[in-house]
């Protein structure tokens, strides 16, 4: 499986603004303890050196990561061990901060934070460039034109290469759009959260915008691990609203199909749900993160998985939208205030897509 697998994931364009990228992506978040306890430093630096010797060259990073950023640092030490001009690495700016007693989070988007975060996101990742750089979620308190256009000096000051958005809606997308071209939009995208496919993913590439898919694997649902609702604890997943305790049983069913379409399809559930992602267009590289190399290879499998125009339909028709149970948003998300300087709290002041 050594070079062999590395063929396995293909180049591709994401957007069309010049940036290339492996099809498979890596979503280095949950290296630092999201969903489950962290890894140690050695192990997270470990699991993002054997993605890329499997072929993975492009990770994903922010500076809400970990505990003063935690994460960014590990993948900055991670990086110090391989070939910088093969990766490309991505970061995150935009959350300022979280206050676990009130559950208040606070989002920022003037060009005097954009520019700090930047130059502190450089000096935890140790590197002279960010070759993606988001915008974690959009502020409706600042212009979308105000943010940009601070975006756009940091890439001709050569401090990132490319700029992307998370989480924004198709009207922040045109504007931002004009001011700069958007290289990537991030946004949730699984077999069971869809809602960006009616109106997205057409103005995606209507602009040619390549599409980042984070958490393809439904948070883990459909690799398995997660339908067991002894295996979730008390961490952060065990809150979410489809692993409620009468949404999980009602979900399992949607599983236990596409455990059946794996069978047929001689591959993991998780492989089968990441390739349907996978094969949406040659516009789309998903970055499902793991802390397991295991899941990390099998994950890797997904690239080899070939699925007709037949095979995707079935797949999609196995989990109907509307028989998934529970909203695709944390129901801690819904607990807190998004606070901006001068916006009232949730929902005026935090830019969904939906």
């Amino acid at each position: 499986m050594g070079d062999d697998n590395k063929l396995q994931i293909p180049r591709v364009k994401l957007g069309n603004q010049g940036l290339e990228v492996s099809k498979l992506g890596f979503g280095c978040m949950n290296l630092n303890g999201v969903y489950k306890a962290p890894v140690s430093e050695e192990e997270g630096i470990l699991v993002i050196k054997h993605a890329f010797s499997k072929g993975i060259t492009f990770f994903d990073t922010a500076d809400a990561y970990g505990e003063d950023s935690a994460n960014e640092v590990l993948v900055g030490k991670a990086l110090k061990q391989l070939p910088r001009e093969k990766v490309q690495l991505s970061t995150k700016f935009g959350i300022a901060g979280l206050d676990r007693e009130t559950l208040s989070v606070i989002v920022r988007g003037t060009p005097e934070y954009v520019r700090s975060c930047c130059e502190a996101s450089l000096k935890r990742l140790d590197v002279d460039y960010i070759d993606l750089y988001f915008q974690h979620r959009v502020d409706t308190s600042v212009p979308i034109e105000d943010t940009m256009g601070e975006l756009k000096k940091l890439v001709e000051e050569g401090k990132i290469k490319y700029i992307g958005l998370s989480e924004a809606s198709p009207d922040t997308i045109r504007r931002a759009h004009v001011v700069h071209p958007i290289t990537a939009l991030q946004m949730e995208w699984s077999l069971w959260s869809r809602d960006i496919e009616e109106e997205i993913i057409p103005l995606c590439r209507e602009l040619g915008i390549g599409i980042v898919p984070y958490s393809p694997l439904g948070r883990g649902f459909f690799g398995s691990k997660a339908i067991n609702e002894n295996e979730l604890g008390d961490g952060l997943l065990a809150s979410h609203p489809r692993f409620q305790r009468e949404n999980l049983s009602k979900n399992k069913q949607l599983y236990d199909r596409i455990e059946t379409l794996s069978r047929k399809h001689q591959c993991s559930p998780a492989q089968l749900a990441l390739a349907w992602v996978l094969q949406q267009g040659n516009d789309v590289v998903p970055i499902p993160g793991t802390t397991k190399i295991r899941n990390l290879d099998d994950n890797i499998g997904s690239v080899s998985v070939k699925l007709t125009e037949q095979d995707l339909k079935e797949i999609s028709d196995a989990v109907p939208v509307e028989e998934v149970a529970g909203g695709r948003e944390h129901e801690i998300i819904h607990k807190m205030s998004w606070k901006f300087a001068n916006t009232p709290p949730f929902p005026k002041g935090y830019e969904v897509s939906t």
